[in-house]
């Protein structure tokens, strides 16, 4: 099965308005020049986790749709166990879509209002495991359960028994069996081979689809084989797009290539390896992505700087590195490899901390305060809002403009880094400790630019004359212009 990227009008309408913001009369100009006409750059991705459905509609409306985001990724809609805790969201107890995020009319409404801003919405489909308790409970919503038990839902014939280990629990990553039968951290694992399981799981994401939903995170995927995944999906429309967690492990069995005819795959392996781009080796930048014993096709992956997952585990960059992740998301969103997934979450010194709740257990609307960033003064349970931090939001607009146009212009030096796009964009990040002071050559017509990364809507310009462009980069810092914001 094909799993296509929508269209959105939100994509037409970006693009239109951007080659009027680009218009500067007279002749016309070489179209290679033009900003991006064809929705190409319309690709971005944000990952708003643990936003109610309230708050990403509002934000869908006030942020994403303006500011170019093609599609927000939600935390799972379903029914869980109650907790604070923020892995609550990953232990399902039914499939209703009644959670500490929403009701199932909220949610619903979030698509059509997301829909209407011109963004896709994508949704976090946890479908190799129920819940991870001993105890029996009842789930949010009043459902209840045993560990291998959900009445009018799962009897435990529908569960693996691995018989592998003592536990039953996943011990060795080596083993293909264990990793795919086996209880991942305790997590009751569906027996997705079964067809009458596939079916159950496939109802989920076809009442999702009804509801206007574009896509899917499919959490786990490694631990489900690739063919029971395949299976799933396969009943689903052709445009729904899929991204499938498959954490790459060295000479482990299971790898993210198997998972490929069923969807993109996130490759953690761009996340993992911008770590030592930020730490010295900014021309590293310019590779990630091309060494195909490491990743994926750049059309098969999804590349982000960090997760849910890894802020907490320390495999990548998170909020607490400032601008070090600030700027390693501009590169991520400069170049070429994969489709870019941003993400977003909160503050937190517990790495097992749920975000804000009221007395109940259901999740407050999340606040971005005046003027987020990454110097931003963050106390536990604070909205971070990278989505919004300058360089990150500018540079989904700058990948509007740039499209699918290639990289040119590549340049390292020291702690800096510079690249162009064509004829449409070029962008500089200097992660050193001095101010960068260097003359650069571009592809950009010549002519005054503003960058695009500056708060506030202010135009600091630079001019490029004879193919080149004399750039003051402070440390720490980026700029980047575009031929759709000619000074």
């Amino acid at each position: 099965m094909t799993h296509l990227l929508r269209r959105t009008s939100g994509a037409i309408a970006l693009t239109a308005a951007l080659l009027l913001t680009g218009c500067t009369g007279g002749e016309p100009a070489d179209p290679a020049a033009q900003p991006a006409a064809d929705g190409s750059g319309h690709d971005v991705g944000v990952q708003l986790f643990q936003w109610t459905w309230d708050a990403i509609a509002a934000e869908c409306t006030d942020q994403l749709g303006p500011a170019g985001y093609a599609w927000v990724l939600t935390s799972p809609p379903n029914e869980h166990i109650t907790g604070e805790a923020w892995w609550t969201s990953y232990q399902p107890v039914s499939y209703r879509l009644e959670s500490r995020l929403g009701t199932r009319e909220q949610f619903a409404a979030m698509v059509r209002t997301c829909h209407a801003a011109g963004v896709d919405v994508r949704v976090d489909a946890v479908l190799n495991h129920m819940t991870g308790q001993d105890e029996p409970g009842t789930g949010w919503a009043g459902s209840s359960y045993e560990h291998d038990s959900y009445p009018g839902l799962w009897t435990p014939a529908d569960f693996h028994r691995c018989g592998l280990t003592p536990s039953d629990d996943i011990a060795s990553y080596a083993d293909r069996a264990q990793v795919q039968t086996c209880e991942l951290l305790n997590l009751a694992d569906l027996d997705t081979g079964a067809p009458h399981v596939r079916a159950r799981l496939t109802a989920y994401l076809q009442d999702l689809v009804s509801l206007g939903v574009d896509g899917f995170r499919i959490d786990a995927a490694k631990h489900m084989a690739a063919q029971d995944v395949g299976a799933i999906l396969e009943p689903l429309p052709d445009d729904v797009a899929v991204m499938q967690e498959v954490i790459r492990g060295t000479a482990e069995p299971v790898q993210p290539d198997e998972y490929v005819p069923h969807g993109q795959v996130y490759e953690f392996t761009y996340g993992k390896e911008m770590l030592g781009v930020v730490a010295g080796s900014p021309g590293l930048a310019l590779e990630l992505g091309t060494a195909t014993a490491r990743y994926l096709p750049s059309d098969d992956a999804v590349a982000f700087v960090e997760n849910h997952d890894t802020e907490r585990n320390g495999s990548t960059l998170s909020y607490r590195d400032g601008t070090d992740d600030a700027l390693a998301t501009v590169l991520l969103l400069a170049g070429t490899y994969g489709t870019p997934q941003v993400y977003s979450g909160y503050a937190f010194d517990d790495v097992d901390a749920g975000p804000p709740q009221d007395a109940t257990g259901r999740v407050q609307d999340a606040t971005c305060g005046t003027a987020p960033g990454p110097g931003a003064s963050l106390a536990p349970g604070d909205w971070v809002c990278q989505h919004r931090w300058p360089q990150v939001a500018g540079m989904v607009g700058w990948r509007g403009v740039v499209g699918d146009a290639p990289v040119v212009d590549a340049w390292s030096q020291g702690d800096a880094v510079a690249l162009g796009r064509g004829e449409r964009g070029f962008v500089v990040v200097n992660l050193g400790d001095a101010e960068l002071r260097v003359t650069l050559p571009t592809s950009l017509p010549d002519g005054g630019y503003c960058d695009v990364l500056t708060a506030g809507g202010t135009c600091m310009q630079s001019t490029v004359r004879d193919g080149a462009v004399s750039v003051v980069v402070p440390p720490g810092a980026a700029q980047a212009w575009d031929v759709a914001h000619r000074a």
